[in-house]
């Protein structure tokens, strides 16, 4: 979990000192790609809290879904399609399903511990 930290705390200090703007043309992608990204986060998590954890399916799933969501929303612009809802959809509802699994997680162990402490 300290290395998550120590990750999250490096790319902020990163994107502090070197600010990056880009064309808002492409903010549709990247918005749809950093969804992707979240979704592989909120999953690694959860898979570490359980014990789980596959550094090669973290690392290829942050990748692909990401470029598989920025794929849909240029393959649905081409087509005059909004294929990105389904990016949204998919990867917006697998983000909150493994958010309230990791708060149950974290719940259970916070009641186990409380459990012993009154022991």
């Amino acid at each position: 979990m300290l290395v998550i930290l120590i990750g999250i705390l490096i790319g902020i200090i990163i994107g502090y000192i070197f600010p990056y703007t880009y064309n808002p043309q492409y903010s549709l992608y990247i918005s749809v790609s950093i969804l992707a990204c979240l979704d592989s986060i909120f999953g690694g998590t959860r898979a570490i809290m359980e014990d789980k954890f596959d550094t090669v399916v973290f690392l290829s799933g942050f990748f692909l879904n990401a470029l598989l969501a920025a794929f849909l929303a240029f393959l649905g612009e081409k087509l005059g399609v909004p294929l990105y809802y389904a990016a949204i959809v998919t990867f917006g509802g697998r983000l909150f399903d493994n958010f309230a699994k990791i708060r149950r997680i974290i719940v259970q162990n916070l009641r186990n511990n409380n459990s012993k402490n009154m022991e």
